[in-house]
């Protein structure tokens, strides 16, 4: 089998179970954990530390917010028995950079590697989920290309593939949709939060060898909780967060 053939064929298989690419990062949290030490010994900056980590990953959050507003029905989902799209995204974000929605699950991830405050952390994740989703941004591509072809092929070849290209701005063609973000993105604020709050659990339990979590962390874990129960609620009983189209 050749190369890129292999590539697409592993991509497939790797999209399916592109869920469960978080354990494995949990392996690599176990050493850096271990390692674990307030912040220049002090609670205070670690707090600060935490804050600022939680800044990425939510900055990884915003854009998936802005991709998803945007989006029309059956493309850009959470979808992983089969690819599905049934319009080629070529507006709005998808006009800057190909693959959105991985940068930002990218960078949502990154701020939780951060927190440790351990330097080879946030690398090994990187080369990680270099290694693991080029292979499904491969797989998708080859999709795309069978599904849509030409078209594909000419906006393809003017978008970059992960990094974006700002100047490339084409105005989304739908309208922004918060109902949309509601019904699709509340599981994922409630696990970042969530990440956070039991890394700082551990962590504090590591150097005081007691059970802690500092306030804010637990009103934070609180506040999604309650969201993510109601949101949660809302989506499988009613029809309060459907959107036509969307």
């Amino acid at each position: 089998m050749k190369l890129e053939k292999k590539l697409v064929s592993s991509g497939y298989w790797l999209f399916r179970w592109r869920s469960y690419f978080p354990i494995i990062i949990i392996l690599f949290f176990i050493p850096a954990m271990a390692e674990y030490e307030y912040v220049g010994g002090n609670r205070e900056m670690t707090t600060t530390w935490g804050i600022f980590s939680l800044f990425v990953g939510l900055l990884g959050l915003f854009f998936r917010i802005l991709v998803v507003g945007y989006t029309p029905q059956n493309t850009s989902g959470r979808n992983t028995r089969q690819q599905i799209a049934d319009v080629l995204n070529t507006s709005g974000w998808y006009s800057v950079v190909r693959h959105p929605l991985y940068l930002g699950n990218y960078l949502m991830g990154l701020g939780i590697s951060l927190f440790p405050f351990v330097w080879w952390m946030p690398v090994i994740y990187t080369l990680s989920f270099a290694l693991y989703y080029e292979r499904i941004m491969v797989a998708e591509e080859d999709f795309l290309r069978g599904k849509f072809g030409d078209d594909f092929e000419k906006w393809s070849e003017v978008t970059p593939g992960f990094l974006p290209a700002f100047s490339k701005w084409d105005s989304p063609s739908l309208e922004f949709s918060l109902i949309n973000i509601l019904r699709r993105e509340y599981s994922s604020l409630f696990a970042l939060v969530l990440c956070f709050t039991i890394l700082d659990y551990i962590g504090n339990y590591l150097v005081v060898r007691r059970f802690y979590i500092v306030p804010m962390w637990t009103n934070l874990f609180w506040i999604t909780l309650v969201a993510y129960l109601i949101l949660r609620t809302l989506k499988r009983y009613t029809k309060i967060l459907d959107v036509t189209g969307r």
